[in-house]
């Protein structure tokens, strides 16, 4: 089975017409876990929405491609349906629906009638997934991400991906506003789906994540595009001693792009 691949070339962005990515590069395959780092306003989150279609975001140049097709010619439903997963830095509240009724209903958008999951499969794995998140078996009938913690929002995210095992993730700071206890927890599901049948792009600003899911690759993003690439050791000497020296290295200005 041939692994799952995101390969992101030259890629020019702007939103409100101000260009926010200035020639972004990466290839992801699976297997592979990316972390992308860097000082607030270098355009990470601007990727992570780019690539998953927000219609705010012009891509003004530059290409995309998921298992080899053009990512920027699918639907949003599309990419999502290919097996291309976003877990949001902030997710939205969806009054009305249970977080239940949502995740199912994502799990059988892509199956062909009497190839859906059904109910006993679905409370089996939900039960499961949950209990490995250490989530209250609650949250299945509360309305999606209604009411809930920063915490409790992005541990759902993870729910979200364990339940529907995606081909590729986009993770944009999925350690925001986590406490340890509840960073080990989200890890630990992260953990749970690497094979060679998933690839992760985690998107954060500390290392204290990647001390419980060590990535394959660091990249440091500024000024919209990546300026340096190495191994998890990178993410040590950036926590150790920041972003200054890499500027200083490569003669860049201490300036943003503006938009995170």
């Amino acid at each position: 089975m041939t692994k799952p691949s995101l390969n992101v070339k030259d890629l020019h962005v702007s939103i409100e017409d101000k260009e926010i990515l200035k020639g972004f590069g990466i290839d992801v395959k699976g297997g592979e876990i990316h972390a992308i780092m860097g000082p607030n306003g270098t355009g990470k989150s601007t990727l992570a929405s780019a690539l998953m279609g927000h219609p705010n975001y012009e891509v003004t140049s530059g290409e995309a491609t998921f298992n080899g097709d053009d990512l920027f010619e699918m639907e949003v439903d599309e990419r999502a349906r290919a097996g291309l997963f976003l877990a949001m830095q902030y997710p939205s509240e969806v009054s009305g629906v249970t977080n239940a009724d949502f995740i199912r209903s994502a799990m059988n958008a892509d199956r062909e009638e009497g190839d859906q999951v059904s109910l006993m499969q679905f409370i089996r794995k939900i039960d499961e997934k949950m209990g490995t998140l250490e989530i209250d078996q609650s949250f299945q009938h509360r309305y999606l991400n209604e009411g809930f913690s920063g915490g409790e929002k992005k541990r759902n995210e993870i729910l979200q991906l364990l339940m529907l095992e995606p081909k590729m993730a986009i993770l944009d700071e999925i350690d925001s506003g986590l406490d340890i206890d509840a960073l080990k927890v989200v890890a630990k599901g992260i953990n749970q789906l690497r094979t060679d049948d998933f690839g992760c792009m985690i998107i954060t600003h500390y290392q204290r994540l990647l001390n419980y899911i060590e990535p394959d690759y660091v990249h440091v993003m500024m000024q919209g595009r990546i300026v340096k690439s190495g191994g998890p050791e990178l993410a040590q000497k950036l926590e150790e001693q920041g972003y200054d020296w890499i500027k200083e290295e490569l003669g860049i200005e201490d300036e943003t792009v503006g938009q995170e």
